[in-house]
């Protein structure tokens, strides 16, 4: 039986804020990380954070106190820690703070609302992990109504792109000179999910916005804004990912 103090050394790296667990199994794999002097490759690798070295990149690492943020993204800004581009990114709106912290999910460039980045690393890993259908509510403008039948079609999946798109729910709210409001619950979000459904029924997108994830609401941050989550967030958060785990398939 494994020592209860080791744990998997990519899941010891996200802890420490290097990232999610798939970046900090590249770091292993590339060779850039080693334990008491070691290089490491092999992603089987445990090690006991209390007692053994790790080192990445040159610098040793350790485990810091935990911080999940939560940031109201606005349009044109991207979900990367680092663009090639010069384009503004979520980290960017962020004032200096001692922690690493990465974003977790994606919110594509012309979407907006509410994204998480944190350095909790069983947080990101159980919110990102297919296992873990945490539900995400967005608000969705259109040019033109959606019909009953198209409605039905979204809960029963629309294949695209070798994909089945679906919706948990779909609801109509206000016509206004800006477009005809939905409200749409995901369970499982693919890349640019909404999008490519409207696109499907010849819907024009004219703004998405993302107000929820699980119990944790967008509530009034302006866009750009960003705050600490509550601890009481946090903990109703952790409650839906474990109401929502699904069972290994082996």
């Amino acid at each position: 039986m494994a020592n209860p103090e080791q744990i998997r050394l990519q899941k010891h790296l996200a802890d420490c804020g290097l990232g999610s667990r798939r970046f900090c199994e590249k770091l292993i794999t590339a060779g850039r990380v080693s334990v008491d002097g070691k290089t490491i490759t092999e992603l089987g690798t445990k090690v006991s954070p209390a007692t053994q070295k790790v080192v990445c990149n040159g610098k040793a690492v350790a485990r810091e106190p935990t911080v999940t943020i939560l940031i109201n993204k606005p349009t044109k800004v991207i979900c990367t820690s680092d663009d090639p581009q010069g384009r503004t990114t979520v980290l960017d709106l962020l004032d200096d703070l001692p922690e690493r912290i990465y974003t977790v999910g994606r919110l594509d460039f012309m979407s907006e609302g509410l994204i998480m980045v944190t350095n909790d690393g069983d947080l990101a890993h159980a919110l990102m992990h297919p296992r873990y259908h945490v539900k995400k509510i967005y608000k969705v403008w259109i040019d033109k109504p959606l019909g009953f039948h198209q409605l039905n079609n979204m809960k029963r999946g629309i294949p695209s792109q070798g994909e089945t798109l679906r919706v948990l729910d779909i609801s109509e709210g206000t016509h206004t000179r800006k477009g005809i409001e939905y409200t749409i619950t995901l369970g499982e979000g693919k890349n640019r999910h909404i999008r490519r459904l409207m696109e499907h029924f010849e819907k024009k997108v004219f703004r998405l916005m993302r107000i929820a994830i699980g119990p944790v609401q967008l509530e009034n941050l302006k866009p750009g804004e960003w705050r600490r989550a509550k601890p009481a967030e946090l903990k109703f958060l952790r409650k839906a990912i474990a109401d929502q785990k699904k069972p290994d398939v082996s």
